[in-house]
C-alpha cells in the first residue's frame, strides 16, 4: 500500500533523464529520496545487490540501505573500504572485485555505489570490470558527487602517475541524489562540493553563475535552494555527456579547472589533509580564468570576479593556500603533462573568453604556461 508520504516525497522529486538510447537512466534529486531506493533498484529486476561504501558513509546508511533493499526482495552483501582519495587504487580494486565474486553477485545483479566520488568512482570501475559488466547504481552522499562524479559514466582508480589514468566509460542504471544527505556534510565538504556547481556556470551559463553569487548560501543552509542546484548542475552535465559520451570532444569543457587541480592535487600526493578534490578545482578555476587573462582572452575583471566570489564561499583561489605548499612550477608542469587532455604530447586547457565562455585550447605553449606559474609563484612570496 502506498502512503501518502510516498505520494507526497514523490511528487517533491526533480526527475533529470540522461537519454543514452538503450543506456539511459533517471537522475532523482530531493531530500528523502534514499527513502525511495526499495522499489526504485528492486524495479531493476536484479536478484542481488552488492552495497560498496566506505567506513563512515556505511556507519551512516548502510544498515537502512540494506533493510529497504531485503524488504523489497533482494539479497544483499555490503563491502566497506577506507574513506579517502587512496582507496581509489590497484588493491583496493582487487579487494572489492574478490569481495563480490566471494558473496556469488551475478552479472545480471547491481553494484550499488554508496558514497561520495572516491566510493563511486571505484565501484563504478568494479562494475565495468567484474564477470565482463556489471549493471551499477550510484548513491552520491557528498554534494561533490552529486553534481559531477556521479553522472556520466566516468569510473576509475589513479596511479602513482596520476589521477583517474586507469578506468572505463561505464553508465550507472540510476542516479538517487538525496540532498538532505548533505545536511551532516561538513562544511569543508559542502565548499568543495560547491566549487562543481558553478563551473557549471562559468562554462557555458553566466546566469547560472549570477544565481548562484545570489543564492549559493541557500544551496549550504539546505534550502529549495539546494535542490535546484543539484538538478540545474545534473542536467547541465547530462545535456553534455549526450552530446559527448566518451570526451572525444566538448565534454572536455567538464574539466574547466581540473588541468591545474589535478597536477596539485599529484602534488599533494592525494592527501586529503592538505587538499580534497573541490579545492583543486576552485584554484584551478581561478588559474584558468587568470591565465585566460595573461593570454589577452579574457577581461581581467571577469577572473577577479570568480575569485572574489570563490572567496566568499570560502574555497580556496591561489597557489599559496595549498597547505604545506604545492611545490615548483616544474612539478605543477610535470603533473600537467599527465592530463588525459594531453594529445601529441602537447598541453590542451579549458580556458575562457568570460564568465559562461570557456572553450577548448588545444597546443598552448609550455612556455607561456611557465611564465605564468612564475608569475603566480611570485605572488604567492610576495
Amino acid at each position: 500500500m502506498i502512503t501518502e508520504a510516498t505520494r507526497t516525497l514523490r511528487a517533491s522529486v526533480k526527475t533529470v533523464h540522461v537519454p543514452l538510447g538503450d543506456r539511459a537512466y533517471d537522475i532523482l534529486v530531493g531530500r528523502h529520496v534514499l527513502d525511495l531506493a526499495g522499489e526504485r533498484i528492486a524495479a531493476l529486476g536484479a536478484r542481488a545487490v552488492a552495497i560498496v561504501t566506505d567506513e563512515n558513509v556505511g556507519a551512516l546508511y548502510a544498515a537502512t540501505l540494506a533493510e529497504a533493499l531485503e524488504k523489497s526482495g533482494l539479497r544483499v552483501g555490503i563491502v566497506t573500504v577506507a574513506p579517502g582519495e587512496a582507496t581509489k587504487s590497484y588493491a583496493s580494486l582487487e579487494r572489492v572485485c574478490d569481495a563480490i565474486l566471494e558473496s556469488r553477485i551475478e552479472r545480471g545483479d547491481l553494484v550499488i555505489a554508496l558514497g561520495g566520488g572516491v566510493v563511486g568512482d571505484l565501484a563504478g570501475f568494479v562494475a565495468a570490470v567484474t564477470r565482463r559488466g556489471m549493471r551499477f547504481v550510484q548513491i552520491p552522499t557528498s554534494l561533490l558527487a552529486q553534481v559531477d562524479s556521479s553522472v556520466g559514466g566516468k569510473t576509475g582508480i589513479n596511479s602513482r602517475h596520476g589521477k583517474n589514468l586507469v578506468g572505463a566509460f561505464h553508465q550507472p542504471s540510476l542516479v538517487l541524489a538525496d540532498t538532505a544527505l548533505l545536511d551532516s556534510l561538513p562544511l569543508r565538504e559542502m565548499r568543495a562540493g560547491y566549487a562543481e556547481v558553478v563551473k557549471y556556470g562559468l562554462i557555458d551559463d553566466a546566469a547560472f553563475f549570477a544565481w548562484c553569487d545570489a543564492n549559493w548560501q541557500g544551496i549550504f543552509e539546505g534550502g529549495p535552494e539546494r535542490d535546484e542546484a543539484v538538478a540545474r548542475s545534473c542536467r547541465a552535465k547530462a545535456i553534455v555527456v549526450v552530446r559527448d559520451e566518451r570526451e572525444d570532444g566538448d565534454r572536455a569543457l567538464l574539466n574547466l579547472g581540473h588541468t591545474f587541480g589535478h597536477a596539485l592535487e599529484r602534488i599533494t600526493r592525494y592527501d586529503s589533509a592538505r587538499l580534497v578534490h573541490g579545492e583543486g578545482v576552485s584554484i584551478g578555476l581561478c588559474l584558468a580564468f587568470r591565465f585566460s587573462a595573461f593570454l589577452g582572452l579574457c577581461p581581467s575583471s571577469d577572473a577577479a570576479r570568480v575569485a572574489e566570489h570563490l572567496t566568499r564561499v570560502g574555497l580556496p583561489t591561489r597557489l599559496q593556500d595549498v597547505p604545506g605548499g604545492c611545490g615548483t612550477v616544474a612539478d605543477l608542469l610535470d603533473g600537467m603533462a599527465q592530463d588525459k587532455k594531453v594529445k601529441a604530447g602537447a598541453l590542451t586547457f579549458i580556458l575562457a573568453r568570460g564568465i559562461g565562455q570557456s572553450f577548448i585550447a588545444h597546443g598552448i605553449e609550455v612556455e607561456s604556461v611557465r611564465t605564468f606559474l612564475n608569475g603566480e609563484m611570485a605572488s604567492a612570496v610576495s
